[in-house]
């Protein structure tokens, strides 16, 4: 493939090969970042919507740094295309159960650790599931790997609705979770906490909403929802989201910010969108009617993140590019993961 400027932006992604392309080019930052890294990268809950792309965009970024660190993707990989794409570029694949302390002990040691692990969609009908998954599992990894630096993956969902006019939840916010799977989550990140503070372990927790892809995402959602010409409901008036290239470099980068007790970051864009406004934006774009219904909530599940723009830099891929990229890709057909992201859910039911 030839080298690509790593902040080109392309003005339409035309296939699903640019677009995976784009959405693993590493920052010269996390080129950087990997050249100096100790010991290897092991990729928990590699199998998931954000695993795949995070894992190749590390691969690419020690590939051009010329480094010996090598990568390990472990999922219970439901979807053996993922697995396979993984595998083509050269990052080794393991199938583990996480439940499993014995499944765990057989992956091979790593001194570095992204953690995705998560259960979200599903809580209401399967509310066991979902804390066992959220709450167990992190302890099994720390007993497996407790001399290991961490980036755990949480959710903007631990914070309470933040008023509409403001910049919504900044780490220092007093947490309170919504909903059964909001509970759990800030579970995880306790768990995390309790064993970093007993063992020394490094940790930078990631709290992130919504990282968005053109497959998926907060946008998709949108934008599906008027290619079928039903009403835009906007209550939940506002929203945060990140391109998931941006969010996975940051991510990847966060293994050096990592420290005891635990570093916590918001992941999101610095804009505060209005679901109002991107359907409009959207609407014109695709030549759809628009329609509302509902009236914007005095609040909505906001973040702030200040921190993550001041030490991390801003996202490359602004919001209004997402829109033009989503309209085109709609427009062309472009493949879809069927997974909606519930955005508008404000009772924390999953």
């Amino acid at each position: 493939m030839p080298m690509t400027l790593w902040n080109t932006i392309p003005d339409t992604i035309e296939n699903e090969s640019q677009l995976n392309e784009v959405l693993t080019r590493p920052s010269p930052e996390l080129v950087e970042m990997m050249r100096g890294l100790d010991g290897d990268l092991l990729i928990l809950g590699a199998g998931g919507k954000m695993g795949p792309s995070l894992a190749l965009r590390a691969q690419r970024a020690i590939d051009e740094a010329q480094c010996s660190t090598s990568i390990v993707a472990a999922s219970r990989f439901s979807d053996p295309a993922s697995r396979e794409m993984l595998q083509t570029a050269g990052i080794r694949t393991e199938s583990v159960d996480l439940l499993d302390r014995d499944s765990l002990a057989r992956l091979p040691d790593a001194q570095n650790i992204v953690y995705l692990v998560g259960c979200k969609f599903g809580t209401s009908s399967n509310p066991a599931q979902t804390w066992a998954i959220n709450t167990l599992v992190p302890g099994h990894a720390m007993e497996r790997y407790p001399n290991a630096r961490f980036v755990t993956l949480s959710t903007g969902n631990v914070y309470p609705l933040m008023p509409s006019s403001g910049k919504g939840a900044a780490e220092s916010q007093p947490l309170g979770p919504i909903g059964e799977y909001a509970n759990a989550a800030v579970a995880r990140e306790r768990i995390f906490e309790y064993w970093s503070r007993q063992t020394g372990a490094a940790i930078t927790q990631i709290r992130l909403n919504y990282a968005t892809d053109l497959r998926y995402g907060v946008l998709t959602d949108i934008a599906l929802q008027l290619a079928a010409e039903q009403p835009i409901n906007v209550t939940q008036g506002y929203l945060n989201c990140i391109w998931q290239g941006d969010a996975n470099d940051a991510i990847l980068r966060s293994l050096a910010l990592a420290e005891s007790p635990p570093r916590v970051m918001n992941l999101t864009g610095p804009e505060k969108v209005s679901v109002r406004s991107v359907a409009e934006t959207l609407g014109r774009l695709l030549n759809r009617p628009v329609r509302f219904t509902g009236t914007e909530a005095p609040n909505a599940l906001l973040s702030d993140s200040t921190q993550y723009c001041r030490v991390l830099g801003k996202p490359l891929v602004s919001i209004d590019t997402i829109i033009r990229w989503l309209a085109h890709w709609i427009h062309i057909n472009g493949r879809l993961l069927n997974k909606p992201t519930h955005f508008e859910v404000r009772d924390g039911v999953f």
